[in-house]
């Protein structure tokens, strides 16, 4: 059928709105390929490192290509980038800052288009060896854990992202079964609930995660009822991680080398015991060697965890989740292809993960299986210095 010229333009205009939907829809499929910034924190203590790395990440074909160096300096271990995208903060794990036993956090901006940091400025985290670093869910406090100090301490963050004087400083104290890991507290991990009502504390010297009220408006801290979960002794609680949905939390076990799963509890902050299971298969049953667990993380939809393994293991651990429990199977390891996993980082479109390997100065990238889990190798490997933290960063 023949349509007039006049029908036809009609027809057009009235398509309009559904080609415009289509190709910013189309826009939309095509997100998830577009490149992040991807900024590497090391240990520059006896290494050749000199800082910072900043690399360009192509999601699309799981890429690294290499800026160098963004930013000198003094062993910035994690690392965290503010929501906005325009500002990094790293701890530099250190024992002596500003004239007193204390490490330092400090703030940069980030240039999108080379990838450069630019010093804001440091503040001492009133405590040696910091090792971790969050932000709260606003965006305008910095919270970090000094490992040496058995402390931890939040910065309130200025409308330019400096840092401003503390607003809260928290002291541990006390020690447990392993007279050499854990004669005092080690505070190893610092992050908010998902509602940003509570910040949550790994203390690998005392066995226990801490919870306090957190008040977004002022940066304080007070202890909260109930005001800690244990775990088992001698586990050494490392790090933290909430499934996507909130209703539940995965501490990772250094010690151990175990993952415990909690039901949290949002209404009163309270972590409820599930279960706990090892990081290691059961081809490593009779294993009696050390046992060094480092990093772990769930991926975006939620399906699987991964945990990393030290201590000459040096293999990441993949589990499936239970979505209605919230309970874990250990699925399989996957070596890392290089020394010492000591961190691992999932890009945001949940494709790739890639693997620091801090003694054998590499990242190593493996695609993720959307249906298993499965890590395999993409074949790309990067060498950097003492790699120990991963983040990304969207380009806008």
């Amino acid at each position: 059928m023949r349509l007039s010229r006049r029908r036809f333009a009609i027809l057009l205009v009235s398509a309009a709105p559904l080609l415009l939907f289509a190709t910013a829809a189309s826009q939309q499929k095509r997100t998830p390929n577009k490149p992040y910034l991807v900024y590497v924190g090391t240990y520059t203590h006896k290494t050749e490192s000199k800082g910072i790395y900043a690399y360009r990440f192509d999601p699309g074909v799981g890429k690294l290509i290499p800026f160098g160096v963004a930013a000198e300096s003094e062993d910035p271990s994690f690392l965290v980038v503010h929501p906005s995208g325009r500002y990094l903060y790293a701890v530099n794990e250190i024992d002596h800052f500003g004239g007193q036993k204390s490490g330092a956090v400090s703030a940069f901006s980030i240039d999108p288009k080379t990838g450069k940091l630019t010093m804001l400025n440091q503040a001492a985290t009133q405590g040696a060896g910091p090792c971790h670093i969050s932000l709260d869910k606003t965006g305008k406090f910095a919270l970090a854990a000094n490992y040496d100090g058995g402390s931890i301490v939040v910065f309130p963050i200025r409308a330019g992202g400096s840092l401003a004087p503390a607003s809260a400083f928290i002291q541990h104290s006390g020690s447990r079964v392993n007279k050499e890991r854990q004669e005092g507290p080690h505070a190893h991990w610092i992050g908010t609930s998902p509602d940003n009502r509570l910040a949550l504390a790994a203390d690998l010297g005392l066995d226990e995660i801490l919870v306090y009220r957190f008040n977004a408006a002022k940066g304080a801290l007070t202890p909260n009822t109930p005001p800690f979960a244990k775990l088992n002794p001698g586990a050494g609680p490392r790090h933290l991680v909430f499934h996507p949905n909130g209703k539940f939390a995965y501490v990772l076990t250094e010690m151990g080398s175990s993952v415990t799963a909690f039901a949290y509890t949002a209404s009163n902050g309270s972590l409820s015991l599930l279960q706990t299971v090892s990081t290691l298969s059961i081809l490593r049953k009779d294993y009696a060697g050390p046992k060094e667990a480092a990093e772990i993380a769930v991926s975006p939809g939620g399906k699987f965890l991964y945990a990393s393994n030290r201590a000459g293991i040096d293999t990441i651990s993949a589990f499936s989740v239970d979505p209605a429990k919230g309970t874990l199977k250990l699925k399989d390891e996957y070596p890392t292809m290089g020394k010492t996993p000591r961190n691992f980082a999932i890009d945001p479109t949940g494709k790739f993960l890639l693997a620091a390997n801090q003694e054998s100065n590499n990242i190593v990238i493996f695609r993720i299986d959307s249906t298993t889990g499965a890590l395999t190798p993409t074949g790309e490997i990067v060498e950097v210095p003492a790699p120990v933290c991963i983040t990304f960063v969207a380009v806008r």
